[in-house]
């Protein structure tokens, strides 16, 4: 017979699978894998800690369908069972696009890092974390991924362009900043629980190992622990998204997530309290 933690997990799993799928993405690469990784320490079974979790996932899920961040810390009986976590969508997506991508990061942490205390996610389109270790508002300058395209030779004029758009982010202000110059795209973000000082410290940090690091690189990304910045020169690298024949079909779609995710919400919460029931006759 399967555990209590293998049908709640697999439950969570399942909804925000189903979930994401209810609405198609206007563009595959919101939603393809960037990085992810999980902590070392794990929770044990059937514990208040992950019912903690399965709670705060849920709540990424359903926050989404109406915000581009949020950030949730869930209590419990002890401080060991306390679990911090946050969503964030690009700046660019519309709220559809938004809950679409953070239902699949749910679903993809889940799995990547099932019974392990923290996970983070990054899809193209947004990002998801989670920690038993309390990280909401603390600058991280880390680099977590660093990817430079082939070089292209130092053509002046493409290095050139690609040098303004990048110190026209680092002037932007701003969480979410997106510039370009003919072929050449730029793109930076902060999470958005860092103060606007702090932000611009980090998006300088990133796009200062960005130029330093990449050179002459057709394009490149360098995501810091709570920031990143990227560049292409023209391949389409960044892909970022153009809203112009989606305002038609946006109404639609946000009610259909809205509907899917609030159901979804609501059978979790009755099975989850549905086998804490029943186990906990069964221990007496």
């Amino acid at each position: 017979m399967a555990t209590t933690t293998t049908r709640t997990s697999f439950l969570l799993l399942f909804l925000a699978s189903l979930l994401s799928l209810s609405v198609p993405s206007s563009s595959s690469s919101t939603d393809s894998f960037v990085f992810g990784g999980c902590t070392q320490q794990r929770y044990a079974p059937d514990s208040p800690y992950e019912f903690n979790l399965n709670s705060l996932l849920t709540s990424l899920v359903n926050s989404a369908t109406y915000s581009s961040y949020n950030n949730f810390t869930i209590l419990g009986s002890s401080p060991q069972d306390v679990v911090y976590g946050l969503y964030q969508c690009r700046g660019d997506l519309s709220m559809p696009d938004c809950a679409t991508c953070v239902a699949r990061a749910v679903s993809q942490v889940g799995g990547l890092c099932a019974q392990t205390c923290g996970g983070a996610l990054q899809l193209q389109g947004c990002y998801v974390k989670y920690d038993n270790t309390s990280f909401l508002g603390v600058e991280d300058k880390s680099v977590v991924l660093k990817k430079c395209g082939p070089s292209v030779g130092y053509e002046p004029e493409a290095m050139g362009r690609r040098d303004a758009v990048m110190a026209g982010l680092a002037n932007a202000g701003g969480p979410y900043r997106v510039g370009g110059s003919g072929e050449v795209q730029g793109v930076a973000q902060c999470v958005g629980d860092l103060s606007l000082d702090e932000c611009q410290d980090c998006v300088s940090e990133a796009i200062g190992r960005l130029k330093n690091d990449c050179g002459t690189a057709d394009f490149g990304d360098m995501f810091l622990g709570k920031c990143y910045a990227r560049y292409s020169t023209g391949k389409g690298h960044l892909a970022l998204k153009d809203h112009g024949d989606k305002l038609s079909n946006d109404g639609e779609k946000t009610f259909a997530i809205i509907i899917g995710l609030l159901a979804g919400v609501a059978l979790l919460i009755i099975f989850l309290t549905f086998i804490r029931k029943m186990f906990g006759e069964h221990g007496k």
